[in-house]
């Protein structure tokens, strides 16, 4: 079977599979969470993380605007998973509690000259 078309087409790109590496602080985040929260971020980095972490959705992946660090925001029920992504990997920075995010942003996120003097 010949493939060739398929890397014209530019399909076998869109299929891509990223690395997913925690930095540490979310590394402890992922593990203070309950069982059964770990299970669901899990489900939700495999689906969402491996193969189109860029790809915005209303209800689960956001581009976050006015910080250079996190890029992305996925949402998983009441945790937020926040991260970057470079070329062919995805960089999961924190995994904060929906009430604790905002305070997380706020201190650790790395916001642009412009939009912090608005």
């Amino acid at each position: 079977m010949q493939l060739d078309h398929l890397r014209e087409s530019g399909y076998h790109l869109a299929r891509m599979k990223y690395r997913v590496a925690f930095a540490p602080e979310a590394l402890d985040d992922y593990h203070d969470l309950s069982a059964r929260t770990r299970a669901e971020v899990r489900d939700a980095i495999n689906r969402h993380l491996l193969h189109q972490p860029t790809r915005l959705s209303r209800s689960s992946i956001k581009r976050l605007r006015g910080t250079r660090k996190p890029q992305y925001r996925l949402r998983v029920g009441d945790v937020r998973v926040f991260y970057d992504v470079r070329e062919d990997e995805v960089e999961v920075l924190a995994i904060v509690e929906k009430s604790r995010a905002a305070e997380w942003l706020e201190k650790t996120g790395g916001f642009d000259e412009e939009s912090s003097a608005r």
